[in-house]
């Protein structure tokens, strides 16, 4: 496996070094390796669908019927969340929805309440 770094700006993985340079062949896009320093100091940030941006102990609300894996219960469009964690995985929030329990939601399907 490679060691370089992904592409800023499209996240190819197919990034080559080009002296003191980083390249992406997908997008041309080039960057020096103190960027790419400087980027490893940066804090995560969670969007909602709307593009806000959300964080621990936000409240919000769902804006898509989501289906719960292994039941038959859906989470209805509109249902409030209170108290959110973020979290970093492929299901960013964690929390707790009345009359369901303990779940882990996507932010592309919520919205700042």
């Amino acid at each position: 496996m490679s060691a370089l770094p992904r592409c800023p700006q499209c996240n190819s993985e197919y990034t080559y070094e080009d002296g003191a340079m980083y390249v992406c062949p997908e997008c041309a896009h080039e960057w020096s390796r103190e960027a790419v320093a400087e980027g490893a100091e940066e804090r995560r940030v969670w969007r909602d669908a709307n593009g806000n941006e959300l964080q621990d102990g936000d409240a919000v609300t769902v804006i898509k019927d989501l289906k719960i894996k292994g039941s038959s219960a859906v989470v209805k469009v509109g249902t409030k969340v209170r108290n959110i964690r973020l979290v970093d995985g492929d299901h960013d929030i964690d929390c707790k929805i009345d009359g369901i329990g303990a779940m882990q939601l996507k932010s592309e399907f919520v919205k700042k309440a």
